[in-house]
C-alpha cells in the first residue's frame, strides 16, 4: 500500500475524480494531506471516503453544509457526494484520509454483503455523510475502526489486506446500525436539484479556467438564470460564482508554483489571470503571501 501526500483533484467534464484508488486487486488508497500547504476543492467520486484528523482543526464542505473537525474526530462520505476540506485558522492540520470502492468489501454485486449492505447505503439520499466527534461509545468505535485502517496500511505488516477489509467491514455495519436507527431526512427534490446545477458550473470552471469567465456564462452551462446561478452557489457552497472561480483559480496556480519551475506570469495566465499584477495581488489576498513567496516557502 502507498501512502501518498498528493491532495491535488483531478476530475472529468463532470468534476468527477478520475484519479483510481488502489488498484483494482484492492481498491484503496490512503494519503496524508496537509491543508496548511494545500486545500482540497470540491469534487464527487464513486467511492466512499473516511477522514482521521491527525492534528489541528479542519473544515469539511459537504452538500450545503459545512462543519469544523477537531483533531481526533473523523467523517465518513458517501459515494458520489459533493465535498471539499479546508483548513481554518490554526496551523499544522493533517487529515488521514482513506477513499476505498464498496467492491473491497462487497465484492461481487450479485454477494449479500452488496445487496443488503453496500447498495443500500451507497443509494441512501438521506446519509451524505456520517460525523464521528467521539460523543459516545458508537463514535469512539468508529474512530478506531478507521485508525486501524490507517495503521494497518501504514504498517503493511503480513495480511494487512485481511485487516483493512475487517476493520471496513465493521465500520460499515456500524452505520448501517446508525442508519436504520436515526429517523431518515430525504433531501428535497430542490437540494438534489442544485446540486446536479452545481455538478455541471463546476464542470464548466474547470473546463474553462484559463478563460474570461462571467456569471452569465456559469449559469448557461446549466441551462439556468444567473439569479439562479448566484442562489446555486450560496446555498450549496456558500459563496458567489466569481469568488469560487478565483478561489479554484489560485488553488490551481499554487500548485504549479510548487511542482513546476514555470515562470509566474505564465502560470497566472494558465490558470485565467492576464494581467500579473492582478494575479499577484488575489494571490496575495488568498493565501498571505505573493506568488514568488509561496514557491519559496514551499519548494524549501
Amino acid at each position: 500500500m502507498i501512502i501518498t501526500n498528493e491532495c491535488a483533484v483531478v476530475t472529468n467534464s463532470q468534476k468527477r475524480q478520475l484519479r483510481e484508488f488502489g488498484s483494482p486487486q484492492f481498491p484503496i488508497q490512503c494519503s496524508d494531506v496537509n491543508l496548511d500547504e494545500m486545500e482540497v476543492p470540491w469534487h464527487w467520486h464513486d467511492e466512499m471516503e473516511l477522514e482521521f484528523i491527525a492534528s489541528g482543526n479542519a473544515q469539511v464542505s459537504i452538500g450545503g453544509s459545512s462543519y469544523i473537525l477537531h483533531e481526533g474526530q473523523g467523517v465518513f462520505i458517501n459515494a458520489g457526494v459533493l465535498h471539499s476540506f479546508s483548513h481554518t485558522e490554526t496551523q499544522n492540520c493533517h487529515i488521514n484520509a482513506m477513499v476505498f470502492h464498496p467492491r473491497l468489501i462487497g465484492g461481487s454485486m450479485e454477494s449479500v454483503f452488496w445487496q443488503k449492505y453496500l447498495q443500500p447505503l451507497a443509494d441512501d439520499l438521506s446519509l451524505p455523510c456520517l460525523l464521528f466527534t467521539c460523543a459516545d461509545a458508537c463514535q469512539r468505535q468508529a474512530i478506531a475502526y478507521i485508525r486501524h485502517v490507517w495503521q494497518s496500511c501504514v504498517g503493511e505488516q503480513p495480511g494487512y489486506e485481511f485487516e483493512v477489509r475487517d476493520a471496513l467491514s465493521r465500520l460499515i455495519f456500524l452505520i448501517m446500525q446508525h442508519r436504520l436507527d436515526a429517523q431518515p431526512k430525504i433531501p428535497s427534490g430542490k437540494a438534489l436539484r442544485d446540486a446536479e446545477r452545481m455538478k455541471h458550473m463546476l464542470r464548466y470552471i474547470q473546463e474553462h479556467c484559463s478563460e474570461q469567465l462571467s456569471t452569465a456564462k456559469i449559469a448557461q452551462s446549466a441551462a439556468i438564470s444567473e439569479s439562479e446561478c448566484l442562489r446555486c452557489f450560496r446555498s450549496v457552497i456558500g459563496m458567489p460564482p466569481i469568488q469560487y472561480v478565483n478561489q479554484f483559480r489560485i488553488q490551481n496556480a499554487a500548485e504549479l508554483l510548487v511542482s513546476t519551475n514555470q515562470k509566474i506570469a505564465d502560470i497566472g495566465a494558465l490558470c485565467g489571470f492576464q494581467e500579473t499584477s492582478y494575479f499577484t495581488k488575489t494571490f496575495r489576498k488568498l493565501k498571505g503571501c505573493t506568488p514568488s513567496e509561496y514557491r519559496q516557502q514551499h519548494q524549501q
